[in-house]
């Protein structure tokens, strides 16, 4: 096996760890010059590279005006950007003012002041600065030692941390804030004294991709999804928030789903690919999250090439190394006791009883697998695909031998357990291993089960349901009132997706966790209903499934161009969808009370009724109205 962590550091110049100075701009100590005393101090450890750090060149400081400007009664001034971004102010003072000011940045408010005690690694920071007339100076939160960390962190279970991902010097310090009070502003500050720099995609197109329902709830949830994913690229690849800023496996390849279906560029998800392969984390699922991701790839972009750079790196995260002669993975006592992760943070994972053989682990190993013959396939290795098919097969049958429980008709956490975890039952259903006679008793079980997972296991846990029928309970699980949905964050005022529903499951909750989006890729692809059928989008699989609403609408970006989608019901089902030049749709469209059969652009088509869905026999280009009647 690989070690959990690589021991070499990515050594960068100590200059990055230490807060950047407040001075004026052109002031003798000017951005240009720090900049070159930190690019000379890391020439030292490695070589110059352009691309250093991942951010150069693919985000950029974007100037954001503050959405109000408001007096406290502590005489401090109070300035609300509207949404938390990474980034710092830029302050011009009025030509009367000169002094001290107190700056403080915050993700959150208490009592109408910004929450100087904030739960978790919820964000507060404050500085002192010297002002002066005419002069314009960047202020920035206080730096955290712990995500600019070069030289690794010692756990205390004896491993090594991966660098934190930094960002370009000469930015200055970054970190997450919505607000910012000033202490000792002249009473004649305004809003166009301030503003904020708000590190975004320098490439982001607000207009590429859509969703709108019924459920008005449902397009905030799909709204501060998107967002999420935005705010979080900050550092150019994708990191798990604020705390740490290192990538983790299962994190990227939840990113990766959703910028794609947000904005649909690819070059953050192969950055962080190659990152991962040099620093690869610890939790024994998160290694399979590697083979997904070359396969989102290789779906998105359709590039054979890459998939065949990278295709051998990927066989050591299928975790064959760890199966016994059934084809199963074998855990040994540290692996159940720490490395099997189930599900994050630990309180997520409805009691799951960790044994030798784990049903979650292998549900991941088989999924890989099935991906890996495909990867074979386009590497052009047809005996490595044949030996993952043979492979699969026989791990399914020992899968299914060993841990379904028939009288219970679901999914034991392992051989020598009575215990039945929710996810020893969403993930195999969400990875297509669980037959199809058993499926919708666990799909009924789960959903009467409801939200015992984290927002990192809700990605599985609602794919499981919206591919099995139960679409309408996915959407309602989204929407819930308490404390385990979107809602939630929602009525919390948050404007980025959480690490954790709340506080209680996780005491060190950032609120600034793209890993929390899954309703950014969940809603496309199976309320307005498109995915990839065929690598770079060649042939889509239009399935839209109505989950309980009247009408749903949206754009998603693909490499050959937008697809529309803008569905509606009532007697009838009617679909107007437009794919872009070079692609063809499969399409499966849900059927009606007493309809009789299928109609594209007003003439009848054949199509074949199956599941509550009319099966369209041939694929569809270009626009087309689609009716069910």
């Amino acid at each position: 096996m690989k070690p959990a962590f690589q021991k070499q550091a990515w050594l960068v110049a100590v200059a990055l760890v230490t807060p950047f100075a407040c001075s004026p701009l052109g002031s003798a100590e000017s951005t240009e010059s720090r900049h070159a005393t930190q690019v000379a101090l890391r020439s030292r450890s490695q070589p110059l590279d352009p691309s250093w750090p991942p951010a150069r060149g693919t985000v950029t400081l974007t100037e954001q005006a503050p959405q109000s400007v408001s007096k406290l009664d502590s005489g401090a001034v109070l300035i609300d950007f509207g949404q938390v971004a990474f980034g710092n102010v830029e302050l011009t003072p009025p030509a009367d003012f000169e002094g001290v000011v107190r700056v403080r940045f915050g993700e959150k408010l208490a009592d109408g002041a910004i929450d100087r005690t904030p739960p978790g690694t919820v964000r507060y920071s404050e500085v002192e600065v010297h002002v002066t007339p005419g002069s314009t100076t960047i202020i920035a939160p206080s730096a955290d030692e712990r995500n600019t960390q070069q030289s690794g962190k010692v756990t205390p279970h004896g491993d090594r941390t991966p660098p934190a991902v930094v960002t370009p010097p000469e930015w200055g310090v970054v970190a997450p804030f919505r607000w910012v009070e000033i202490e000792g502003a002249p009473g004649s500050l305004r809003a166009e004294h301030i503003v904020r720099r708000a590190a975004f995609p320098k490439h982001w197109d607000e207009d590429s991709a859509a969703f709108e329902c019924s459920n008005e709830t449902l397009n905030r949830v799909w709204e501060l999804c998107r967002y999420s994913i935005k705010a979080t690229l900050f550092a150019g690849i994708y990191v798990d928030g604020d705390r740490e800023r290192i990538p983790y496996e299962a994190d990227a390849y939840l990113n990766q789903l959703s910028h794609y279906y947000v904005d649909g560029d690819g070059k953050a998800a192969r950055k962080t690919f190659d990152w991962l392969m040099q620093h690869p984390t610890w939790p024994t699922e998160w290694a399979p999250h590697m083979v997904f991701m070359a396969h989102a790839d290789l779906m998105h972009n359709g590039d054979a090439d890459w998939i065949s750079q990278r295709y051998e790196s990927l066989k050591s995260k299928t975790l064959l190394e760890r199966c016994n002669e059934s084809g199963l993975v074998i855990s040994d006592q540290k692996q159940m006791r720490r490395e099997d992760i189930v599900d994050w943070p630990p309180s997520e994972r409805d009691g799951f009883v960790r044994t030798e053989v784990n049903a979650v682990v292998n549900a991941f190993h088989l999924a890989a697998v099935d991906r890996m013959a495909i990867l074979a396939e386009v590497a052009g290795v047809t005996a490595d695909s044949i030996r993952y098919k043979r492979h699969a097969a026989r791990a399914k049958q020992a899968f299914y031998s060993q841990l379904f429980d028939a009288e219970a008709g679901l999914f034991r956490d392992g051989p020598s357990v009575e215990h039945h975890a929710l996810h020893a039952n969403f993930y195999p259903l969400a990875f297509g291993i669980a037959q199809q006679r058993d499926r919708q008793g666990i799909v009924e079980w789960l959903v009467e089960r409801g939200m015992r997972c984290s927002v990192y296991g809700a990605q599985y846990y609602l794919e499981s349901l919206f591919e099995n029928g139960a679409g309408e309970a996915a959407v309602k699980l989204i929407v819930a009132p308490g404390e385990r949905s979107w809602r939630h964050m929602l009525e919390s005022d948050a404007t980025i997706t959480w690490e954790a529903w709340n506080e209680a499951v996780k005491p060190n909750l950032d609120w600034n966790h793209a890993w929390g989006a899954a309703p950014a890729n969940l809603l496309p692809r199976f309320v307005l209903g498109v995915q990839p059928l065929a690598p770079g989008w060649s042939r889509a699989r239009i399935c839209p499934r109505p989950s309980g609403l009247d009408f749903a609408r949206g754009i998603v970006p693909t490499p050959l161009g937008p697809i529309s989608v803008d569905w509606s019901r009532n007697d009838n089902f009617r679909l107007e969808l437009e794919l872009p030049a070079g692609m063809a749709a499969s399409v499966r469209v849900p059927t009606t009370p007493h309809a009789t059969g299928v109609f594209v652009n007003g003439e009848p088509v054949a199509a074949v009724a199956r599941d509550g869905y009319w099966v369209l026999a041939e694929d569809v280009a270009g626009k087309s109205v689609i009716e069910v009647r």
